[in-house]
């Protein structure tokens, strides 16, 4: 039995793998084509202030207890966890927000306060959400994606009519405050998909938000990141950067036989990647191809975005360390992502200010502020138009929070589709991978092990169980399982 495995890219699920494999005895050895580690999760510093690159939300702290419990160890071994109190806040409008508490009973209150009744509808449907959380957790996320009977149990047997609905329906049944029916579907965006195009029974997400809370590794994601490195390394993990890998090759029977990595060649018999699963799919001859071009393009991707790293010489007022603008129509947002692929014309759009709640982001008296705006994948992207889409948001934040911001910012950086492309490779340049609709949902997701070349295999967020971080780590798991069982 081949021992030695390459694995490509270094983003979570990758780094998820290299540990498991590793600790299954396997030789690991991470080959990562930037010069730093992380994928989407790396880290951007400059004139005392930090950015986490990628991913800013840290949700389903069960998964990572469940991941690092693997080896024996805790998320407290390598990083220290703060819950965040408000979890987040959104603005409806000019001195028009709502911020949700870390503790249920407060949501409650604040829902009822906007629409006489809710809460009773809201504690029904978080049952249901648990209940669908403990079953995704417990039976479901972790299933290889091989066979629709994965999907089967006596449990979900029950449920079957949540995947034939969706969360908007389920949602705007009871409650019909919009501003509580925009919280309630923001949570499946993680999935990549409208709410109008997501199965009910991923409401589960809605369980992650208010039941489970949003926390902050201090430091950043990053910090997540630099634990599972650490992790790796102890278990003997190899890892190798500035190494791009250009071309993946088969012999005449069909088996991986080799990478060109940086223009040489070295021998490798048993390949994983987490890289973007199209892109790697490019590194092989056509005839070894799972999914054609048209393939890839019938699908529905999640969005790419806009990003802006905004250091400011001042302390944000009136916000919150996550804050949402929902001021502007939700829907036609959305249609101009997934119907008609445009830059929005007037789009919602995210902030983060994680130096509110930690002081290691920025210097003293000044604030790290981290903006995101969807877009469409594929669409045209200029530095004129990222100015223009800056300006847009950062007046409709100084009026929206009632304080004057632009006159402060220190410098900016900003990150859109072009860059997602570049650095990741990724397909369109979409940022989160391929949406949880219910015609990609488990084994219906691109497949991990490749049907055409033996010994060649795929991990992250194009195959199971989907987009985000906690299913990244998952999907690292479920990879090295289906690699120990076809290599044993």
């Amino acid at each position: 039995m081949n021992k030695n495995i390459h694995i490509i890219g270094s983003g979570f699920s990758a780094l998820a793998a290299s540990s498991y494999l590793a600790k299954a005895g396997y030789k690991v050895t991470v080959l990562e084509k930037n010069s730093t580690l992380g994928g989407r999760a790396r880290q951007y510093k400059n004139k005392g202030f930090t950015f986490d690159l990628g991913p800013s939300w840290y949700w389903m702290p069960d998964v990572f207890e469940r991941f690092f419990a693997d080896f024996g160890k805790k998320p407290s071994d390598y990083y220290t966890l703060d819950k965040l109190s408000p979890g987040y806040e959104v603005y409806f409008g000019k001195k028009d927000s709502i911020k949700i508490s870390d503790k249920l009973d407060e949501i409650y209150e604040t829902f009822e306060k906007e629409e006489t009744g809710s809460s009773k509808h809201l504690k029904a449907f978080l049952d249901s959400a648990k209940s669908n959380y403990d079953t995704a957790i417990k039976d479901l996320v972790y299933k290889p994606g091989v066979s629709p009977l994965e999907l089967v149990n006596a449990t979900t047997i029950t449920r079957v009519s949540q995947f034939f609905s969706t969360i908007r329906k389920q949602v705007r049944k009871k409650i019909t405050n919009p501003k509580l029916i925009q919280i309630l579907e923001f949570p499946v965006l993680f999935l990549g998909a409208k709410p109008s195009n997501t199965p009910a029974f991923y409401n589960f997400m809605n369980y992650a938000d208010f039941g489970l809370g949003t926390w902050h590794p201090r430091g950043g994601m990053y910090k997540v990141i630099e634990g599972m490195v650490t992790l790796a390394k102890t278990l003997g993990v190899e890892f190798q950067t500035n190494a791009n890998v250009e071309r993946v090759l088969v012999d005449t029977k069909k088996n991986v036989s080799g990478l060109i990595v940086n223009g040489e060649k070295i021998e490798a018999n048993l390949v994983l990647s987490g890289a973007d699963y199209h892109h790697t799919e490019q590194l092989l001859d056509s005839n070894y191809r799972q999914y054609s071009e048209s393939y890839w393009n019938k699908k529905t991707f999640a969005p790419s975005s806009l990003l802006f790293y905004v250091g400011f010489d001042k302390k944000i007022k009136n916000a919150c360390h996550h804050t949402l603008f929902f001021d502007t129509d939700f829907d036609e947002h959305a249609k101009e992502i997934y119907d008609q692929p445009s830059w929005p014309k007037d789009p919602l759009f995210y902030a983060n200010f994680t130096s509110m709640t930690d002081k290691t982001s920025a210097p003293e008296g000044k604030e790290a502020g981290f903006f995101l705006i969807p877009l469409a994948p594929g669409i045209e992207d200029t530095e004129e138009l990222r100015e223009e889409y800056f300006h847009k948001i950062i007046d409709r934040f100084e009026k929206l929070t009632n304080q004057e911001v632009k006159k402060y910012v220190i410098f900016k950086r900003s990150f859109c589709v072009n860059d997602f492309t570049k650095e990741y490779n990724s397909y369109k340049g979409n940022a989160y991978g391929m949406a949880n609709t219910l015609l990609q949902t488990a084994f219906l997701r691109p497949k991990i092990k490749s049907s055409k070349v033996n010994n060649l295999y795929f991990t992250g967020q194009l195959t199971v169980p989907g987009p985000g971080v906690p299913p990244a780590l998952i999907s690292g798991k479920i990879a090295t399982e289906l690699i120990l069982k076809k290599q044993a």
